[in-house]
């Protein structure tokens, strides 16, 4: 691939609601550029960007692919993103590493939660947007309908820059509203037609609404549109970019993807009006943190970003990275600012989904990809080390769902940590964790897709088979009233016996454990305290109801006895443990769990449904705000153990519009009437084990 200068760069995420058709459109981009012979389709399993087997398996992208095309000598790294919910943070990471996004629209569903979603986030970020309502060869298709929804869900910045020359089966082309001409497709192809008395008007009204909203971003142009002054092309093009950079306009383009129609209007109008990465107004996606500042220039020293991380299992890791100042190129020596490592860079290619493009040198601006880096993962800095710099990393969501797994095979225990760490790397919005209280191996994600997308990723990259099993709740134990008990250990059979007597008071405090000891007169000799501190903690981890972990206990040793031969340290330690298990069930044991503080973020006609339903999850609301688009926050504080399926429900009772985080915050004890059924199961469960 040839190798391009700054300002023929253009950078595009591409976003929208699943199946609005973004991996079709890269491949009618890819068609009409004259990189491909057909337009690839998801339906037919033969889309560049769409190449892992889970990919062609669920016909939706899974992860971040960049597709390069090259049309009027400038090149365009379209970045193609998932469309299902529970992929977002690969979306934002690539709305980071653009300077613009373009938003796919599904003719036949509208606007969706999807595209609400993206929306919120260009605003949230100021990233410039073009809009491509796909599809409009389907039936049953409105237009006017689809403006009117655009409208009402975004306000009037929405434009019309091209509009459909029929709908439906009879879709045939469109219209160029700032050329004001039309074009009918064949194959792909347009071929200029007449427009009908009412095409003109239409048209011209629409021009006249582009030409005001460019007359307010620049006060030339503003004078010049009082006078009646015609704009030249140059007018538009400044006029339009400024609008768009400052967020005043975002086009509207119609098309259809599948039948290559209106993808060269789409083109030209990315070429025209999109920013480059140097321009002055552009969105920085990735900010600045410490080090040497940069310009987003051929000439400042190299720096650039690990934006996606990709897992092949016969390509090994490969590091797709933005360019953010300076060049590179093959056999570059890099310095990892992040890690504070060496890294050697190989061959630098461009990467048109899983194929690897060589090319020469990637310049500031640019999108390329390198393979087998030993130490980079995804957000790291790699720059020049005579001029270090760090950018900050792009934050991602937490997760919202847990699964509890294992290997199927005792020996795949090895493999299994290492396929889990490798997919991590690639999806920086999955965790894995050990849990310390159950010691149960967990891994999260922003949702059941996501997860059952790992679980199929390590039995076909990884060879390892997992079985999910029933997650443990980590319950704890503690005690609500004091207790004061003798625990005796005596024992002789022949030789040199054992004999440990203790007295401990047990009462409730604040911190998980504590030890105390109120001995008079050598009562209990002094070397034998740790003795019965270590049989106490160890007694902890088994409280008397269902054998869950105690906390809040505190200890006090205050009596008993030793013998002068036949006392020692295990004597007293065993004697400590029967003092706890007598003097924990006597004071008055309750069974904890954990509570959460729980934020819903969702839309006002949701509220009611939402409310109920956390009410039944036996949730407490705390409180409600309303944020800035609109949308109501929830604040609430719910049981652990009633939040599992919560992801699921929310999204069918918001039509996937409904968010959430949660963090724990404390345990409290559980109602009596659940406890009862908890300590039985556990009861249960222990006499199978027994």
């Amino acid at each position: 691939m040839n190798v391009y200068p700054t300002e023929k760069v253009r950078n595009l995420a591409l976003v929208g609601h699943s199946g609005s058709g973004k991996t079709n459109l890269t491949e009618a981009m890819l068609f009409q550029s004259g990189a491909t012979k057909k337009i690839g389709l998801t339906a037919d399993k033969n889309t560049l960007s769409d190449f892992s087997k889970q990919e062609m398996a669920r016909g939706s992208s899974i992860g971040v692919s960049v597709i390069p095309v090259e049309w009027r000598d400038l090149k365009i790294n379209i970045i193609d993103t998932p469309g299902h919910m529970d992929f977002i943070g690969e979306a934002y990471s690539a709305l980071r590493a653009a300077e613009s996004a373009l938003m796919i629209i599904d003719a036949t569903s509208g606007v969706q939660a999807g595209t609400e979603r993206m929306w919120k986030y260009c605003e949230k970020i100021g990233l410039p947007r073009l809009i491509f309502v796909n599809k409009i060869d389907e039936e049953n298709v409105s237009f006017r309908k689809i403006m009117e929804e655009l409208e009402e869900a975004f306000g009037k910045k929405v434009i019309p820059f091209s509009v459909p020359i029929g709908e439906g089966e009879s879709f045939v082309g469109v219209t160029d509203v700032i050329f004001q001409k039309g074009f009918k497709y064949t194959d792909g192809m347009p071929l200029e037609t007449d427009l009908t008395h009412d095409q003109v008007k239409a048209t011209e009204r629409m021009y006249e609404e582009i030409a005001e909203v460019v007359a307010e971003s620049d006060e030339v142009l503003m004078e010049k549109y009082f006078a009646g002054e015609k704009f030249t092309r140059e007018d538009l093009l400044r006029g339009v970019t400024s609008a768009l950079l400052e967020g005043d306009a975002v086009p509207l383009l119609v098309g259809s993807a599948e039948k290559g129609i209106g993808i060269d209007i789409l083109l030209n109008m990315i070429i025209n009006y999109m920013p480059a990465p140097n321009d002055d107004r552009a969105n920085i996606g990735f900010r600045y943190e410490s080090g040497e500042e940069r310009r987003v220039d051929p000439a400042d020293p190299f720096s650039a970003v690990v934006f996606k991380t990709i897992i092949d299992p016969f390509l090994g890791k490969m590091s797709i990275f933005k360019v953010l100042s300076g060049r590179v190129s093959k056999d570059s020596d890099i310095y990892n600012a992040s890690k504070d490592t060496a890294e050697k860079f190989g061959t630098v290619s461009a990467l048109r989904g899983k194929n690897q493009l060589e090319v020469a040198e990637l310049q500031a601006g640019d999108i390329g990809c390198v393979t087998k880096l030993q130490h980079t993962e995804t957000g790291d800095t790699l720059c020049d080390k005579a001029h270090p710099v760090v950018y900050k990393r792009v934050e991602f969501p937490s997760p919202v769902i847990y699964y509890a797994i294992e290997a199927a095979a005792k020996n795949d225990e090895d493999k299994l940590a290492q396929g889990l760490q490798r997919l991590s790397e690639e999806f920086p919005s999955f965790i894995v964790r050990r849990d310390g209280e159950t010691h149960q191996l967990t891994i999260g994600g922003l949702g059941d897709t996501q997860l059952d997308v790992v679980i199929e990723r390590l039995e076909d990259s990884f060879g390892v088979k997992v079985n999910r099993v029933p997650f443990i709740i980590p319950y704890k134990e503690t005690i609500r009233t004091k207790a004061e008990v003798q625990g005796k250990h005596k024992k002789q059979s022949g030789g040199a016996g054992q004999y440990g007597d203790v007295w401990v008071r047990f009462e409730p405090c604040d911190e998980d454990f504590v030890f105390a000891e109120e001995i008079f007169g050598g009562a209990v000799p002094r070397n034998f305290f740790p003795a019965v501190e270590k049989g106490l903690k160890d007694a902890m981890e088994h409280g008397p109801l269902a054998g869950y972990p105690m906390t809040g206990v505190k200890a006090t040793l205050y009596d008993g006895s030793y013998h002068d031969v036949d006392s020692n340290e295990m004597a007293f330690k065993l004697a400590a443990q029967l003092a706890f298990r007598k003097g924990t069930a006597e004071a008055q044991p309750v069974l904890l769990e954990p509570i959460c503080k729980v934020e819903v973020s969702i839309p006002e006609e949701n509220l009611g449904d939402v409310m109920g339903d956390m009410s039944k999850r036996r949730g407490r609301i705390l409180g409600m705000d309303q944020e800035a688009d609109g949308t109501q926050l929830l604040i609430a504080e719910a049981p652990q153990a009633e939040m599992f399926d919560y992801l699921i429900d929310l999204r069918a009772m918001t039509r996937g519009r409904g968010t959430f985080t949660m963090a724990f915050i404390r345990y409290e004890e559980v109602p009596a009437s659940i406890a009862e059924k908890i300590i039985e199961a556990a009861q249960v469960a222990k006499g199978k084990t027994e």
